[in-house]
């Protein structure tokens, strides 16, 4: 009789399910150091296309990030909603190549399924209150400046974004330095966004550190969930029990 497999659900809905033999971990390991180098090359040849001014460049490399940066996370085993997050951003990451206001509120709304992906996988664990007020001060102090300079269609579905955003990045605190890390970049890029719509005076080359600080956000994002699941796992007892984990 064979030995009862580890069933338990991971957080976000992934399933452990039977551990790849040894072959099998040293394919994923090595597809994974290739894939996470890939996501590396095309995040570099992205910001030095936009430093370069080369639109193309940019047009090539920034559709790329998201579906490596995926595929990395799956060869770690990732939950379902992770590789979600990821993909719902690679759809945001394509309308917004586009310079048009239909395309800047379709990537909109698929970076905020997105923050909802990501804000059911931080349901778990608690984040600091003085974090919280922390977020909320710059949420109303963001909108209530930006408001009157966004155009007027835009403002209601800036403010809804803005509160999505907001909440996933102060509950990513709450999955560890990482992430939060993460969330507060994610914050920081799509606030540079809403402020060249607002027509606010901009960096120099904005859409470069638009750029570097989204990949960035995106990565560290990724592999707090990663670590997480990771610990959830080790907190799987064999034969069908598991203790509940620790909020890393």
């Amino acid at each position: 009789m064979s030995a009862p497999s580890d069933r338990a659900a991971a957080p976000g809905g992934a399933e452990p399910g039977p551990r790849p033999g040894p072959a099998g971990a040293v394919g994923r390991e090595r597809a994974g150091r290739l894939l996470l180098a890939a996501f590396a090359a095309a995040a570099a040849a992205d910001l030095a296309s936009l430093l370069a001014g080369w639109d193309t460049g940019h047009v090539l490399a920034k559709p790329l990030l998201m579906p490596l940066l995926a595929a990395y996370a799956l060869t770690r085993r990732a939950p379902r909603l992770l590789v979600a997050a990821l993909l719902f951003g690679w759809g945001g990451d394509v309308a917004l190549l586009f310079d048009a206001e239909p395309a800047f509120l379709a990537g909109m709304g698929s970076f905020a399924a997105g923050h909802v992906c990501y804000l059911l996988l931080f349901r778990r664990g608690r984040a600091h209150p003085w974090l919280g007020a922390v977020y909320a001060a710059a949420l109303v102090g963001t909108v209530g400046l930006l408001w009157g300079d966004l155009p007027a269609d835009l403002r209601i579905p800036v403010a809804c974004y803005s509160l999505l955003l907001t909440a996933m990045a102060f509950r990513s605190g709450a999955f560890g330095l990482r992430a939060g890390l993460g969330g507060a970049l994610f914050l920081l890029s799509d606030t540079l966004i809403a402020t060249g719509v607002a027509a606010w005076p901009q960096p120099p080359r904005p859409d470069f550190w638009i750029m570097a600080t989204y990949s960035a956000a995106q990565y560290l994002l990724a592999g707090g969930v990663l670590a997480g699941a990771r610990a959830y796992r080790r907190t799987v007892v064999p034969g069908g029990g598991r203790r509940d984990p620790a909020p890393t």
